[in-house]
């Protein structure tokens, strides 16, 4: 079960930064925000559990722009408004899942949201 997305007027905890990994450790497939450097295994416990919250984070946020964009291109005020099948194909979701985002996007831009809930917890 996913973690309660925070409506838009509650605080949001901030997790621990994420540091931008260097260009050479795309090359190196075991290189994974230098967590394989930590020999302590409290401190990478902290540092794992760090990234981990602020990946949770990163994407219930990323989630939320999704869901306003897919409702702000299903606009009926929109000339070139498109259909919940074509968001669900741009966005590669099925078109239930669309409607879903849509509704979600609404929700949000009404500042109304769902209490703390994405909409794959409708489904």
């Amino acid at each position: 079960m996913a973690e309660p997305t925070p409506r838009r007027n509650e605080p949001r905890l901030r997790p621990a930064p994420l540091i931008f990994e260097p260009v050479e450790a795309a090359s190196d497939p075991e290189h994974f925000f230098d967590l394989e450097s930590i020999d302590d295994p409290r401190a990478l416990l902290t540092r794992a559990t760090e990234l981990t919250q602020a990946f949770r984070a990163a994407a219930d946020r990323a989630m939320e722009f999704q869901a306003i964009a897919a409702a702000q291109l299903a606009d009926p005020r929109r000339f070139d408004r498109l259909t919940p099948a074509d968001i669900g194909e741009r966005a590669e979701w099925t078109e239930d899942y669309a409607k879903k985002m849509i509704e979600f996007g609404r929700d949000l831009m009404r500042g109304s949201g769902p209490e703390g809930r994405g909409p794959e917890e409708s489904l």
